[in-house]
């Protein structure tokens, strides 16, 4: 779930950029942020009254200068908007350093139920798509009627309206988009939650043991308005999430023994671990429909939270309404990154350059400068402008997927080979023995159960492993990019009655691979980063809401999504894929045996024997979209 955010020159369509940093990427550096807004803003708090008589608190940061009429930015947040008294400043105000010389009026506000706002919070809140009087309110009715009292009650406003979000704030930015509110023009949902059991909650069934687990501990209930967030439930006291999560034993023990029952947001993964109408009703991405305002959605490569929510937030607002400025952008960041001051490394990567001051700069504060001050002049951004991984350069398509890939499928085969072709000869399947008491980590660093770090992590430590099957290619003789989603469909059985598959794509470095000189400690040849990875839970191969077993030893299929890329694998290097059947603690241990997840006991928790089949009587595959350089 959600923690706090861990925390180009344009060129036509289909041509390829190379960033180049501005020589003074902020206007002003972090420490001067406060004393600038304190000289140039006024602040205000207000409680603004919803249609049913909720009144949300709002805090509104106003450019003293009032001789010119100004466009507002909203952020609307369950993260508080903090600190709360007119004599206490943010340190910057709006989404970016940049845009604080283009003086904007920039308004946050606790939602309903949260922090000092009045009412009652639901997670992720359905959205009504019908409203039949003012007891039907949702996220978009509140955006509307803030919308509506800002413009009313604020001087010096130009009558435009802008909003953004990341994360849980994003999910909001979403719903605001189809508030249907004429004075807004420009929402950028950023790293949006869309689809809570997808999303965050679970990933394929697989539930998020360590990111849920950690994050409901302090994003608790407010019976009241409050201004102070009440303690946390418990520490988790123990800096190796590996060991921490292994000791807590089954999942139910997270409830029983930690929360007790105390948090009724976290309870909820616990009644509803299918895809029921408990999780159908909060998907937000069915009913982003009928916008009329221009779009711009972003998000991060290595975004370890909302992968998902970035990619089918842009595909469903494009798909559902034809015609709106809808924009895209992904770089190399990880969850919000890109609000942060550089982006230019992650972990042992370096990507070549600063790409957050960048897109802040060159892309994020155009895009609301053009719609929110009536700028006449087209502006200059693509319908996608992608970070290519691996190359590391900027990229802009005038669609996306991008046109001109070529779908091709990438065949697991015997003795670890991988293909383009499939393999006429070699063993039917591979196999390994998964043990829920020693399960693979998802990552070789001692952490807290939740690392970004992960998302290009070497992953030579699972490939020695017995229980995670390698294939790879043989060494590439020309570069090859691999762009848009990944499916693997592969063909597997188990000896037990349900097991989960987890599937990595990975770019093997050559033997000679040159040292980077700021990581001396990090051996570069052989090196296997990881690029995406993704798990389901096989009960839910065929059918989200209604879980089925495994039958002993009988092979079946099993299709794993794997999310987006646009990666380059250099001329002299490999392509690999891992099979796996754990990811500990990023996603809890499957107990092997059709048993309810959140009531499995430890007796049900079984060694089984997983295969993966690439001959008779199935193979296993990746689909993959190849693009030319």
């Amino acid at each position: 779930m959600k923690t706090f955010l861990t925390l180009l020159l344009l060129i036509p369509a289909l041509a390829v950029a190379q960033t180049v940093p501005p020589a003074n990427p902020y206007p002003f550096t972090p420490s001067q942020d406060s004393a600038y807004v304190r000289e140039n803003y006024q602040k205000s708090e207000f409680m603004v009254p919803m249609r049913d008589g909720t009144k949300l608190f709002t805090q509104v940061y106003a450019p003293k200068d009032q001789s010119v009429k100004h466009p507002m930015l909203i952020q609307r947040t369950p993260y508080s908007c903090a600190p709360y008294g007119t004599d206490r400043f943010r340190r910057r105000v709006g989404p970016n350093a940049f845009m604080l010389r283009d003086s904007y009026i920039v308004v946050y506000q606790d939602v309903r139920g949260r922090w000092a706002s009045e009412g009652t919070f639901v997670e992720m809140t359905p959205h009504v798509d019908i409203k039949k009087g003012t007891a039907d309110h949702d996220e978009a009715s509140d955006t509307y009627d803030t919308i509506d009292w800002l413009l009313k009650n604020l001087p010096a406003n130009n009558g435009n309206v802008g909003q953004w979000g990341i994360s849980y704030p994003g999910f909001f930015t979403s719903a605001g988009s189809v508030s249907g509110h004429p004075a807004l023009k420009a929402s950028s949902p950023q790293a949006p939650m869309a689809d809570l059991w997808r999303d965050d909650a679970f990933h394929n069934g697989a539930f998020m043991i360590a990111a849920n687990f950690g994050f409901y501990a302090f994003f608790q209930e407010h019976k009241q308005p409050t201004k102070q967030n009440p303690p946390s439930l418990f520490d988790i006291n123990d800096p190796d999430g590996y060991h921490y999560y292994l000791n807590m034993g089954p999942t139910a023990n997270s409830e029983s023994q930690y929360y007790k029952g105390r948090n009724k947001y976290y309870h909820e993964n616990f009644e509803h671990p299918d895809y029921d109408e408990h999780w159908k009703k909060r998907n937000i991405l069915p009913h982003l429909k009928g916008i009329k305002h221009a779009v711009m959605v972003v998000g991060g490569w290595y975004d370890e939270q909302d992968l998902f929510g970035t990619f089918n937030t842009y595909k469903a607002i494009e798909k559902q309404n034809p015609g709106i400025q809808n924009i895209f952008v992904v770089g190399p960041w990880v969850h919000g990154g890109w609000a942060g001051p550089s982006g230019q490394t992650l972990a042992d990567q370096d990507f070549g350059s600063k790409t957050s001051p960048y897109y802040q700069e060159n892309i994020e504060a155009k895009f609301f400068k053009h719609y929110l001050f009536n700028e006449t002049t087209p502006v200059a951004l693509p319908e996608a402008t992608l970070f290519e991984t691996g190359t590391n350069r900027w990229r802009s398509f005038d669609t996306y997927p991008p046109k001109g890939m070529v779908q091709k499928q990438l065949y697991l085969g015997g003795s670890g080979k991988l293909s383009f072709t499939p393999s006429a000869t070699g063993a039917a399947f591979s196999e390994f023995l998964s043990d829920p008491a020693h399960p693979v980590p998802f990552s070789s660093k001692i952490n807290d159960g939740f690392s970004a770090d992960y998302m290009v992590e070497d992953q030579r430590f699972a490939s020695v492993r017995p229980d995670v099957l390698t294939f790879q290619t043989d060494t590439l003789t020309d570069d090859l990019t691999l762009a848009g989603p990944i499916l693997a469909q592969l063909t597997v059985s188990t000896t037990g009655t349900d097991a989960d598959w987890m599937v990595k794509v990975i770019d093997v470095y050559p033997p000679n691979a040159p040292q980077n000189p700021l990581k001396k400690d990090v051996v570069y040849g052989d090196y296997q980063q990881l690029i995406r990875s993704e798990i389901i839970r096989g009960r839910y191969r065929n059918n989200i809401s209604k879980p089925e077993p495994f039958k002993p030893n009988q092979p079946t299929q099993v299709s794993v999504e794997l999310q987006d890329v646009l990666h380059t694998f250099k001329k002299g290097h490999r392509l690999m894929v891992q099979v796996q059947s754990s990811c500990f603690p990023w996603a809890d241990r499957n107990p092997q045996t059709f048993v309810p997840i959140f009531s499995a006991k430890e007796a049900d928790f079984q060694k089984a024997t997983h295969r993966v089949y690439h001959g008779k009587p199935g193979v296993s595959f990746l689909k993959v979209g190849v693009l030319a350089p």
